[in-house]
């Protein structure tokens, strides 16, 4: 107990002092009385584990307007963590809206075609994963969020342009979102060239949209991101010096939080802050962030690699548990270079339950990057799980006095 008292205490200090670094002492007790040795030992190290925790309680008026309540632990926009694969949920959402601006013509499902046409680019005129065996941008995003899709979210990037997806989202004030390169290795210069593509309709093409080059001006931190004290490049060769984040994908905590929240509750953020997308894109969204690879039939994936919570961490990913049909979980995971970010809102069809958690962690005990020997297994993912039940426990013995209508998030699958 003594133990519990000081940490709290230390983080309340923490509060007060450093502005930016956003705590709740409550959250910690609940994390500190509830958890197991490790968790505890993680939420100890703040500095080895470089968390940061946001949990989102949802309450709902007679009306069943939802209000939010954010509780923090170790929350700062100012600290770095590679964003992996999340970025590409904004992407996704910027993608639907860029077409909605082109017009009725060209539809999620028009098939999509990607030419070549600088250094480091690729073509695709097919997919077989498809049912019709050509790529669209709803296919794209069906893989994306089923499995975390590179290739898929390459393709997203491609169709935005590294400067109109950046201002697409700065003008929604996610100021400090950066969206810089795809997942394939390129150049800095590779990366603000972007492929010829083309949408077609009946075999005719419909919508051409050229090579495009961005000469957007990133605000890049002046002091430089460093992670590591070690790294093996691009050439199987061990560099003895930290690796340098500085230009890398950015997407801190929060604003993955909001960004979540503006498609699911988008009458929840200024309107600035919503995306313009129309009822069936919603639908579209809601049903890929929250099915099962099991339940897709195009692509039909092997559940033995790509099980139930392949991209659930939060509850179920340390032990590749069956997420019951009562539960749906809507969210957008990521992992690379040792960390490890999901986030999320949860739903409970049988108890009434829902919020939202988001969460990020550092596992990387060596210190050496690229090596495929993060702490993943033994840490990363039990730390999620607990996590979330945790939270989905506390949030059982909750006495609300309106009860969620859940009926919305009920969905149909493949």
């Amino acid at each position: 107990m003594k133990s519990v008292l000081f940490t709290i205490f230390i983080y309340a200090i923490m509060s007060k002092t450093f502005a930016q670094v956003k705590n709740d002492p409550w959250l910690m007790e609940l994390l500190q009385k509830q958890g197991s040795p490790l968790l505890r030992s993680v939420l100890d190290q703040p500095g080895v584990y470089q968390y940061q925790l946001i949990y989102t309680e949802i309450k709902r008026d007679r009306h069943q307007k939802p209000t939010f309540i954010n509780h923090y632990l170790n929350v700062d926009r100012n600290r770095y963590f590679n964003p992996a694969s999340t970025v590409k949920m904004p992407v996704a959402f910027a993608s639907l809206e860029k077409l909605n601006r082109l017009g009725k013509k060209v539809t999620a499902q028009s098939p999509m075609l990607t030419d070549s046409a600088f250094s480091g680019q690729t073509a695709v005129k097919n997919d077989p994963t498809a049912e019709s065996g050509l790529p669209s941008i709803e296919h794209y995003i069906k893989k994306i969020f089923l499995v975390s899709d590179n290739d898929a979210y390459n393709r997203l990037y491609e169709f935005m342009g590294q400067k109109e997806l950046n201002e697409t989202l700065w003008k929604k004030n996610y100021n400090d979102t950066r969206i810089t390169r795809r997942f394939v290795p390129m150049t800095p210069e590779e990366n603000r060239h972007t492929n010829p593509i083309r949408f077609l309709n009946n075999g005719q093409t419909i919508y051409t949209q050229p090579a495009t080059y961005s000469d957007l001006q990133f605000r890049f931190p002046k002091t430089k991101i460093l992670v590591g004290k070690g790294h093996w490049d691009q050439n199987d060769s061990l560099i003895n010096e930290p690796m340098d984040f500085t230009t890398h994908n950015n997407l801190p905590l929060e604003d993955g939080q909001r960004l979540l929240r503006s498609v699911l509750f988008p009458e929840s953020v200024p309107a600035r802050q919503r995306f313009r997308l129309t009822a069936d894109n919603y639908r579209m969204l809601y049903t890929y962030m929250s099915e099962l690879p099991y339940e897709s039939r195009f692509p039909a994936y092997d559940t033995a690699e790509f099980f139930d919570s392949y991209t659930k961490f939060f509850f179920f990913r340390s032990g590749k548990e069956k997420i019951p049909d009562h539960i749906r979980v809507f969210n957008k995971a990521g992992w690379s270079y040792g960390f490890l970010t999901d986030y999320c809102y949860v739903v409970d069809f049988k108890n009434k339950v829902e919020f939202m958690l988001s969460a990020t962690l550092y596992v990387n005990k060596d210190g050496i990057l690229n090596d495929n020997k993060y702490e993943y297994e033994e840490t990363g993912y039990p730390f999620f799980k607990e996590l979330g039940n945790i939270i989905y426990d506390h949030e059982l013995h909750q006495k609300k006095s309106v009860a969620p209508d859940l009926n919305r998030w009920k969905l149909t699958y493949d």
